[in-house]
C-alpha cells in the first residue's frame, strides 16, 4: 500500500485567482454578452468532465454541490462545528471540495492519481448530517453518502490512478475492457475511418455469447441515424455497433447558451463556427466540430477567444478519446505583438531545426498567435499555453492557432519554494521564471507543435514526399514507413503520442532559445538575453528531475502524465550523454538532491545532444516508426536507480499544485457582471454555488451515472473493500 499522504490534499492547499478583470472591463457591452454566453456553454459543457473521469465523480460532486447550494457556508460550518466537528476537518471538507471542482472529479487533472478528503469518513458524514440539504432531504443525501463513501475513500491499487483494466479506472472504456479490446476496437475504427474524439466504448455480451463493442458518440440527439451510426456487425470474432446520445442532457444546455452567444458575435467566422460546433454537439458529427474549427482558424485575431469541445486526448489510456474543455479569454494585445513578430520570423525559425527540409512541411502555414487573459477554462486543468486544432488533416493543411494563457502562467508560479538548486541558481530561476516559461510556451506552441511533416500515403497511391530521394537521416537509406490512409499520429502512436509530441516540443523549445534574435523579440538582449536562455533550460530539467516523477507509479511501472514523462527524459539524455553538463547528485543522503548545470556549454555541447535527438523525434514522428518511439522512450524514461530510490526524495519535497479559483458572469438587464472570489477554498466553494444556483445539473449527473453504472460494475468489489 502507497503512503496514503501522496492521496490527499493538505489542509494549507494554495488557492489562487486567476484574475482577468481588467481585460473584461475593457470590453463593451456586446462582447461581454458573448462572453458570458460562451462561458455558460463552457461551465456546463465541463460538467461532462465528470462523467468523463470516474463512476462515482458525478454523484461526489452532487452530493457536495447540493449540500453547499442549500444554505450560506457560515451557517453549514456552525452546524458542524456544533455536532463536534473540528476546524481542521472543516477546513479539509472544503480543500477536498475545492479539488474536486478544480479537477472536474476525484482524480487529479495533472498526473492522474485519486484524492480522497483529509478528513475521516466519520467526521464528514458529521458535516452531511449537520447540514440544511440534509434536514430537507434527508433520505436523497443519506442514499449519494452511502452510494460514494467506499468510493471516495477507496485506496484499492486499481483505483489509485486512471488507467486501463487492472492498471487503474476509466470511463472511456466500460471496466471489463483490456488493452487487447482497446487494440481491437482501434483497429475496427481504422477500417471504418471513425477517430475516436468524441466517443466512449461499452463491452458487453451478444445474445451468442460473442462480445459486442458500442461505440458511443456524444450528442444530444439519441436515435440512430446512419451512417453516424451504425447497426451491429461482426470483425474478427466480434461485434461492433455505433450508438449517440452520451452525455446528451449536458450537450443539450451547452447548445442552448452557445446558439444565445451566436446573437452577440462580431462576424460570420464567428457565427459559423458555432453553428458548426451546435451541430456537431447535436448530431454526434465529429466532422462537424471539424468545419466548426476550421471557421475558427479562420477568425484571426478577434478580441474575445474561444474554443470548445472533445479536444485533448491525454487522460484516454489509449491516447484517442478527447476530453470535454472550453475556454473563454480576452486578448491581451501587448504580449500578443511579441508572439506576432516570432510568427513573423517563423519559416525563418523553422530552417534552423535540425531535421532538414525533407521532413518540413511543404508551407508553413502562419498561425494566429495570440496572447490571452483567460475568463473562463472548463474541464480538469488549466494549461499555459494551446496549440489546437489536434485534428492532423486540418494542423497539416490547413493551418492552427496558438495562445498562450498570459495570466495563467504567473499565477501558477505564485509563492512555490524550489528545493534541489544551489541558492545562486535558485533566485535566477525566482527572478526569470516568468519571464522564461512565455517564451518557452511561444517555442513549444508555435515551433514545436506547429513544424514537422508527417510522411503519406494518400488513397490515390501518391506520397506526399519524393519517395526516389528522400532518406531516412537515421539510418541514410529510402523511406521505409510512413501513414497510410485512416491512420492519424495519435491511431500510430495510441499510449506514447502525447508524451512523445510534448517532448518534441520542449526540446524544439531549448534548442531555439539559445537564438539571440528570438529573445529579442521578447525584448532580452546581452546578458539578461542569456539569463532567460539558462533560465529556460534549468526550469524545464529542474522540472525533469524535481517534479516528474511525482506523476510515475512504480507498482505498475508506468507514466501518469505526459509532460512529465517528455520532461524526464529530455533531463535523463543530457545526464546521461552530457558527460557533466547536468549532475544530479544526492546531497543529503536519503534527503536532499542538487541539480547543477553547466551554463557555458548550453550552446555548444547542449545544442548539439537536443539537435542529434530533435532529428531521432521527428524522423521518428515523420515515419510513424511506433516501435523506434517506443525503444527511445524506454530507454530514458525508466526509473534506473538512483532514481527509482530518488523519487521518494522527490516526493517527500511534493508541493500540491495551485487551484485556480475562477470569476463569474452574470447577465442582469443590459448589462454583464464579472464576479470575483476570494483565493480561498472558501472563495473557491462560492464560486461554484454561484455558477451553478441550484440542482438541476445534480439531477443530470446522478442520472448519467446511474445509466452508465452497469459498464463499471467489475470496480464494485474494490470499493466494497
Amino acid at each position: 500500500m502507497e503512503d496514503k499522504s501522496n492521496f490527499l490534499l493538505p489542509n494549507n492547499q494554495r488557492f489562487v485567482e486567476l484574475d482577468s478583470s481588467q481585460a473584461f472591463d475593457n470590453l463593451t457591452t456586446n462582447e461581454k454578452l458573448y462572453a458570458h454566453y460562451l462561458s455558460q456553454a463552457a461551465w456546463n459543457g465541463g460538467l461532462i468532465v465528470l462523467v468523463q473521469t470516474s463512476p462515482e465523480s458525478p454523484k461526489i460532486f452532487s452530493l457536495l454541490h447540493r449540500v453547499f447550494v442549500a444554505e450560506p457556508l457560515e451557517n453549514l460550518k456552525q452546524s458542524a462545528l456544533k455536532s463536534g466537528v473540528s476546524e481542521d476537518d472543516f477546513q479539509a471538507f472544503l480543500v477536498y471540495a475545492g479539488g474536486l471542482f478544480a479537477n472536474s472529479g476525484n482524480y487529479k487533472g495533472f498526473g492522474d492519481t485519486k484524492f480522497i478528503p483529509n478528513l475521516p469518513a466519520e467526521s464528514l458524514e458529521l458535516i452531511l448530517k449537520a447540514s440544511k440539504a440534509y434536514e430537507n432531504d434527508n433520505t436523497h443525501i443519506l442514499k449519494l453518502w452511502q452510494n460514494t463513501k467506499n468510493a471516495i475513500y477507496g485506496l484499492a491499487p486499481r483505483l489509485t490512478s486512471l488507467g486501463l483494466a487492472n492498471k487503474g479506472v476509466t470511463t472511456y472504456f466500460s471496466s471489463n475492457c483490456t488493452e487487447e479490446d482497446s487494440n481491437l476496437v482501434n483497429d475496427w475504427m481504422k477500417t471504418k475511418l471513425i477517430e475516436a474524439y468524441i466517443c466512449r466504448t461499452f463491452k458487453t455480451v451478444a445474445d451468442d455469447g460473442l462480445p459486442l463493442y458500442t461505440i458511443h458518440l456524444a450528442s444530444v440527439e439519441t436515435s440512430s441515424k446512419p451512417p453516424l451510426t451504425m447497426d451491429k456487425e461482426s470483425y474478427k470474432g466480434a461485434y461492433f455497433q455505433v450508438t449517440r446520445g452520451d452525455y446528451s442532457p449536458l450537450l443539450k444546455i451547452v447548445n442552448e447558451h452557445l446558439t444565445t452567444a451566436q446573437e452577440y458575435a462580431t462576424n460570420d467566422n464567428e457565427k459559423n463556427m458555432l453553428l458548426h460546433y451546435v451541430k456537431s454537439f447535436k448530431e454526434g458529427d465529429l466532422s462537424e466540430h471539424k468545419e466548426g474549427s476550421r471557421f475558427w482558424i479562420r477568425d484571426k485575431g478577434p478580441i474575445i477567444e474561444t474554443y470548445q469541445g472533445f479536444i485533448e486526448t491525454y487522460r484516454d489510456p489509449s491516447g484517442q478519446r478527447g476530453e470535454f474543455e472550453g475556454f473563454v479569454a480576452m486578448v491581451n494585445k501587448e504580449m500578443s505583438k511579441k508572439f506576432g513578430s516570432l510568427v513573423d520570423g517563423a519559416e525563418r525559425f523553422i530552417k534552423l531545426l535540425p531535421w532538414g527540409e525533407d521532413l518540413e512541411k511543404d508551407s508553413f502555414l502562419r498561425p494566429d498567435f495570440t496572447s490571452l487573459d483567460v475568463l473562463t477554462f472548463s474541464g480538469s486543468g488549466i494549461p499555459a499555453g494551446i496549440n489546437i486544432p489536434n485534428y492532423d488533416e486540418i494542423r497539416q493543411n490547413e493551418g492552427f492557432k496558438n495562445v498562450s494563457l498570459g495570466n495563467v502562467i504567473p499565477a501558477a508560479y505564485k509563492e512555490y519554494t524550489i528545493p534541489f538548486l544551489s541558492d545562486a541558481d535558485k533566485q535566477l530561476l525566482e527572478k526569470y521564471r516568468v519571464s522564461a516559461f512565455e517564451v518557452q510556451v511561444g517555442l513549444h506552441e508555435l515551433l514545436g507543435h506547429g513544424s514537422g511533416k508527417l510522411l503519406r500515403q494518400n488513397a490515390d497511391g501518391t506520397f506526399n514526399f519524393d519517395k526516389e530521394k528522400v532518406k531516412n537521416p537515421l539510418t541514410d537509406k529510402g523511406i521505409e514507413s510512413w501513414y497510410s490512409e485512416g491512420e492519424t499520429y495519435d491511431s500510430k502512436f495510441t499510449t506514447l503520442g502525447s508524451a512523445f509530441e510534448e517532448c518534441r516540443a520542449e526540446a524544439v523549445g531549448l534548442y531555439l532559445s539559445l537564438v539571440p534574435e528570438i529573445l529579442k523579440i521578447f525584448g532580452y538582449e546581452g546578458q539578461e538575453a542569456e539569463d532567460v536562455t539558462y533560465v529556460n533550460w534549468l526550469s524545464l530539467l529542474w522540472n525533469g528531475a524535481a517534479k516528474a516523477t511525482e506523476m510515475y507509479q512504480p507498482s505498475t511501472k508506468t507514466w501518469l502524465q505526459a509532460h512529465a514523462r517528455a520532461r524526464f527524459v529530455i533531463m535523463r539524455l543530457l545526464e546521461l550523454e552530457g558527460g557533466g553538463l547536468l549532475t544530479v547528485e544526492e546531497s543529503e543522503p536519503g534527503k536532499n538532491l542538487l541539480l547543477t548545470l553547466q551554463k557555458d556549454r548550453l550552446a555548444t555541447d547542449g545544442k548539439k545532444i537536443i539537435g542529434d535527438f530533435l532529428v531521432k523525434l521527428q524522423t521518428i514522428k515523420a515515419t510513424g516508426d511506433f516501435s523506434a518511439g517506443e525503444k527511445l522512450f524506454n530507454k530514458y524514461s525508466s526509473l534506473d536507480e538512483p532514481w527509482g530510490r530518488w523519487r521518494d526524495i522527490v516526493l517527500m519535497h511534493k508541493q500540491p499544485r495551485n487551484i485556480f479559483v475562477q470569476p463569474n458572469t452574470f447577465h442582469k438587464g443590459d448589462a454583464v457582471e464579472l464576479k470575483r472570489y476570494p483565493a480561498t477554498a472558501e472563495g473557491m466553494v462560492a464560486s461554484w454555488v454561484d455558477r451553478f444556483p441550484n440542482t438541476k445539473v445534480d439531477d443530470i449527473l446522478e442520472k448519467l451515472a446511474k445509466e452508465n453504472s452497469k459498464y463499471f460494475a467489475d470496480l464494485e468489489p474494490l470499493t466494497a473493500a
